[in-house]
């Protein structure tokens, strides 16, 4: 048995769910990826590159192909924010990752770009089934997570309401997807989204020091 068919076997099953090696071990990943965020440790980005590429995996069993691709835009994104993260020269006070509130003028290009996106990836999507059994769902996904993880490259504190958006969608597609695990792993990732937002949201107030040493 090779690695693929090994993440893509069953782990055991669950209240009448089958678990999936990848979705467990992806997913599991991405929780301590989003914690680590919400620490604003530049770690934070190898974990969700991790995650990204063990979802593959999962998301490809269950034949979302707008999931695969989802994880594969992750993988790039976390290339980029570790990439940010480690060459920024703002620091807050305790020598972590400033944080701040988006600016008007960042939100609506945010917000533009999630609604735009969503348009375009569903509309894709639709016209061509075989990629998603759930084109809308998906494209709001795939779409919420880029919009989410620039912020987070950025470090606004808006990353986290993107990710309660998220989730919202998230939690009842997994399930439906037969992916159990993920589905579990997203309501977690609820209760940890709504800390690290208080976290970043206080965080914002503490001045950056400029200049700082990345």
């Amino acid at each position: 048995m090779n690695a693929v068919s090994w993440l893509n076997a069953e782990a055991f099953t669950a209240f009448g769910q089958h678990i999936l090696w990848s979705d467990m071990i992806g997913s599991t990943i991405g929780l301590f990826a989003l914690a680590l965020g919400w620490r604003r440790s530049v770690w934070t980005w190898p974990a969700q590159l991790a995650s990204g590429a063990v979802l593959v995996a999962a998301y490809a069993s269950a034949q979302l192909s707008g999931g695969v691709g989802k994880q594969l835009l992750v993988i790039a994104l976390a290339l980029w924010g570790w990439q940010q993260w480690t060459r920024g020269n703002r620091r807050a006070q305790d020598g972590s990752v400033a944080v701040r509130f988006a600016t008007w003028k960042e939100r609506g290009l945010l917000a533009g770009g999630a609604l735009v996106g969503t348009l375009a990836v569903g509309g894709l999507f639709s016209l061509y089934p075989s990629l998603s059994w759930s084109p809308w769902a998906d494209a709001y996904i795939f779409v919420g997570t880029l919009v989410a993880m620039v912020a987070q490259a950025r470090g606004l504190v808006e990353f986290w309401f993107a990710w309660l958006l998220v989730d919202l969608v998230g939690v009842p597609l997994a399930f439906n997807s037969g992916l159990a695990f993920s589905g579990l792993v997203y309501v977690i990732y609820f209760a940890l989204v709504l800390w690290g937002l208080r976290d970043w949201w206080l965080r914002s107030r503490t001045p950056a020091l400029e200049g700082a040493p990345a």
